[in-house]
């Protein structure tokens, strides 16, 4: 063949070449053992509204009394003579706030402060006994937080707790509606007077609460460039934080002045702070977008409403999900052994046809950079909701960042 012929034949496979290049998936944005499905097509919204989550809630003069009691209760921890079991036991408080349970450094749950202080003190005592053969990344575990609440002064102690148990107060609306609209949870009498910053979210969903049929197939939100491996092996929270910021403002700070940010520690980062910095360095706290962000204990939820509270977050709020797993082999094939408590970055779900449903998030770890010999580990991931579900209840706190 003659040489302008080849030139010919190079330059109609080059213009191929770059007509095909929008249909090659990006190897960056769907890594992991699963693939994802086509963008946002498929099951139409019905012609409900986005939903949007309640706006800050008014701290009533009784909430501030109940704020007053739990603080005061907390003064006693650390003095002298105070037994080290009683002094944990002190350290969980919880406060009944509009009718909703909120329990320091632990979130808004349905269980008792009895049934609380009782997982804690058991998660602590299996940290404690863990610690050795055990890889952490980067979750304060029970032991570690109790621990830091018992060194804090008191007047230091006080300070933190009435900030965290203020902003809890300030999202009761959105925990009344979410275990509403997706539990079933009746709302107390009065509870739209009360509340007026909720009274325009439920407008669009009046009669018809939205089921997993009414999303689209597929919906992700956050870029594969916001992704960053931790940078140490107790940096999980940085890393996740570092994630949510960069997609909200589009610019990446790094993961040092987000630890910094946390108050992040070699014992790790507590999920209350995440959600602290979420509402303080982002806008996603909008109620347009997510509203407040809590940490929510998932304990009694079903799968069927966890993956609703995932889909609801990630398509309707356009927000993503601090998720707060235990990291084991059963659940995430790609680690080398079970390792601890964790936090990834929820940012999608994929219906998957008749398979399984997929979830989408960034995962921080990577086990490879801290040991050569084992195997890397992708940030984007798309695996199964159903063992993210397993994953976050086998993790003693049952929460999630929301």
């Amino acid at each position: 063949m003659s040489r302008p012929r080849w030139i010919a034949v190079g330059i109609g496979a080059l213009a191929v070449l770059l007509a095909l290049t929008p249909f090659i998936p990006r190897g960056d944005d769907d890594e992991g053992a699963l693939r994802p499905s086509g963008e946002e097509r498929g099951t139409p919204d019905r012609g409900l509204r986005p939903a949007n989550a309640a706006g800050p809630s008014r701290v009533t003069p009784a909430m501030r009394a109940e704020i007053d009691r739990v603080v005061a209760a907390g003064r006693r921890i650390g003095r002298p003579g105070t037994k080290a079991g009683a002094a944990a036991a002190d350290a969980v408080r919880c406060a009944d706030l509009d009718g909703q349970r909120y329990c320091l450094g632990v979130g808004w749950t349905d269980d008792t402060e009895a049934d609380v202080r009782a997982r804690v003190a058991a998660a602590a005592g299996e940290a404690a006994r863990a610690r050795a053969t055990r890889t952490t990344t980067g979750d304060l575990d029970a032991a570690a937080a109790l621990a830091r609440v018992a060194r804090m002064a008191p007047a230091e102690r006080a300070a933190a707790e009435r900030a965290e148990l203020t902003a809890a107060a300030r999202a009761v609306a959105k925990v009344w509606l979410l275990r509403h609209e997706l539990q079933g949870t009746p709302l107390p009498r009065g509870f739209r007077a009360r509340h007026p910053e909720a009274r325009a979210t439920d407008t669009a969903r009046a009669t018809v609460r939205r089921t997993a049929a009414d999303y689209p197939r597929r919906s992700k939100i956050l870029r594969w460039r916001h992704a960053r491996e931790q940078n140490r092996t107790y940096w999980c929270g940085p890393a996740t934080m570092q994630a949510i910021a960069w997609g909200w403002q589009d610019r990446v700070r790094t993961q040092r002045h987000w630890a910094r940010r946390l108050g992040t520690t070699r014992d790790g980062t507590s999920i209350t702070d995440i959600v602290r910095v979420v509402n303080r360095d982002t806008g996603y706290d909008r109620r347009r977008r997510a509203g407040p962000y809590i940490a929510l204990d998932v304990s009694d939820w079903s799968f069927r409403q966890w993956r609703l509270l995932m889909m609801r977050h990630i398509h309707d709020y356009r927000a993503p999900v601090v998720l707060h797993p235990v990291l084991r082999r059963e659940y995430y094939p790609y680690l080398a052994g079970d390792a601890s408590g964790h936090f990834q970055v929820g940012r999608g779900y994929d219906k998957h046809g008749r398979r399984p449903l997929l979830l989408g998030y960034f995962e921080p770890w990577n086990q490879q950079r801290f040991d050569p010999s084992e195997p890397y580990i992708a940030r984007v991931q798309w695996r199964q909701a159903y063992k993210s579900y397993r994953a976050n209840q086998d993790h003693p706190f049952h929460n999630v960042g929301v």
